[in-house]
């Protein structure tokens, strides 16, 4: 007696290489719609012309681009934005790095507890944190500068506002929390036994630190380093209420030409170059260490 077997039908359908492109279908649409359409109609917006009478023009040119490359006003903005950028990101690698090793070899409950202390101010406003600066340093009537010349440590307050030096520690308060969640993750997978067995080889707490954690660490570092550079090269809360119009940097200039002079294409062509000049001073630093880094450990 023989067994007859029924195969169903095979069901013709998409391909199988096309299943994950339409998976994707959804989020490409939405990336496309909210962030790149808009890039392309700003960067579109930067070669027209603008003037005071009519507006903007719909006629094409680079009059935007070379007014910005030739005049040193623009210029200086720029080395401004880059200049406290890049410090921001120099203080935080050296302080939220350590931070979070430390955190990282706590003991509960303590880990917990410190680790909600760093990560808490993620949960306030970036306004309301830079104003607390304002509070504590603005000039002679600041909480602390006012409390140290009373008891006579100071006789003039700490510049703080309108100065670079408070635009880089209100910055370095806002973004420490990313340094310390990027190298906190990294830390996640550190197994702590390699630490042990070269402890228990003789090697010093600097040669462990040194030789063992940092090039486990350096993948976070870097990754911290570049949401740091990018988030305060584009930032504008802290630096217009520390920084004021006194000290203006890219992304006040583009604030400003948009709706205090309307000129929207000198605006658009601000924001564009600062979006290129960002992406590419990321990239290259990015391709520089990883390259440094592959040679570390051939």
């Amino acid at each position: 007696m023989s067994a007859v077997v029924h195969m169903a039908p095979r069901r013709e359908g998409a391909p199988s290489w096309l299943a994950p492109f339409l998976m994707l279908l959804p989020a490409m649409l939405l990336i496309l719609g909210v962030v790149l359409v808009p890039l392309a109609m700003t960067a579109l917006l930067s070669f027209h012309s603008f003037s005071s009478s009519s507006g903007i023009s719909t006629d094409m040119s680079l009059a935007n681009w070379a007014e910005i490359v030739a005049d040193p006003y623009y210029m200086e903005m720029f080395l401004r934005t880059f200049r406290i950028s890049g410090v921001v990101t120099l203080a935080c690698c050296l302080i939220g790095a350590p931070e979070a090793y430390i955190i990282h070899r706590m003991q509960a409950p303590w880990k917990g507890i410190f680790l909600v202390i760093t990560l808490g101010p993620l949960l306030i406003s970036v306004v309301a944190r830079t104003l607390g600066w304002a509070l504590l340093f603005g000039g002679r009537n600041g909480v602390v500068n006012k409390a140290l010349m009373d008891l006579g440590i100071l006789s003039e307050p700490i510049p703080f506002m309108f100065t670079e030096g408070g635009v880089m520690v209100a910055l370095t308060h806002v973004m420490m929390p990313f340094m310390v969640l990027s190298v906190w993750a990294v830390l996640q997978r550190l197994d702590p036994r390699s630490e042990n067995a070269a402890a228990s080889l003789g090697a010093s707490q600097f040669t462990i630190l040194s030789r063992i954690v940092l090039p486990q660490v350096l993948p976070g570092i870097l990754s911290g380093a570049i949401i740091v550079f990018a988030l305060s090269a584009s930032s504008f809360a802290t630096p217009a209420i520390v920084g004021g119009r006194r000290l203006k940097v890219a992304a006040t200039l583009a604030y400003d030409e948009f709706l205090n002079t309307l000129n929207w294409p000198l605006g658009a062509a601000v924001a564009v170059l600062l979006l290129i000049a960002i992406a590419a001073i990321v990239i290259g630093c990015n391709a520089l260490v990883e390259k440094r880094y592959s040679r570390m450990f051939q």
